[in-house]
């Protein structure tokens, strides 16, 4: 039987060509000379730091930039608030969201059984399978969920037949 997964994924290497693209073009600016802003990356997500609220604000739009431009949907990174850190500066905790949690994947299969095909989705831990008897049944629902303005950015894998 055919089938299809629906999945939440991000290219951490792109995500790491981005940051030090930013590094690199925060070093060099003009407006940033002799600031103390950068940008760390561990499991947790996106460390950014920088002097005030204002400059975070310039580092944090350099980094949707150059996500941009690395083929990365500003979806997949959640900006938490801006805070107070260490010796006067202002910090930020970027998360990176990888994968489709209970909740949303509760809502596509919702989603797609709303669709009246013939098809039948699954939760399977952080993606969704959904199979079906006919492939264009399968097709129709890619369409549809591409159409849709869905919260996290959704890729479409293992097509079998």
């Amino acid at each position: 039987m055919p089938s299809f997964d629906i999945v939440s994924q991000v290219n951490t290497q792109e995500v790491d060509n981005a940051v030090n693209q930013a590094v690199k073009e925060i070093a060099t600016r003009y407006d940033f000379k002799g600031s103390k802003s950068k940008i760390t990356q561990d499991k947790e997500g996106l460390h950014i730091l920088s002097d005030d609220e204002f400059k975070m604000n310039a580092v944090v739009d350099i980094l949707k930039g150059k996500l941009i431009k690395r083929g990365i949907d500003l979806k997949s990174i959640e900006f938490g608030k801006i805070e107070p850190g260490p010796d006067g500066l202002t910090k930020c905790l970027a998360k990176i969201i990888a994968g489709i949690d209970q909740e949303k994947a509760k809502e596509l299969v919702k989603i797609i059984k709303g669709l009246n095909l013939k098809v039948q989705p699954a939760i399977q831990a952080d993606q969704v399978r959904v199979t079906g008897k006919q492939r264009d049944d399968l097709q129709v629902a890619i369409q549809a969920i591409k159409t849709l303005n869905f919260s996290i950015p959704l890729q479409f894998s293992n097509f079998r037949e």
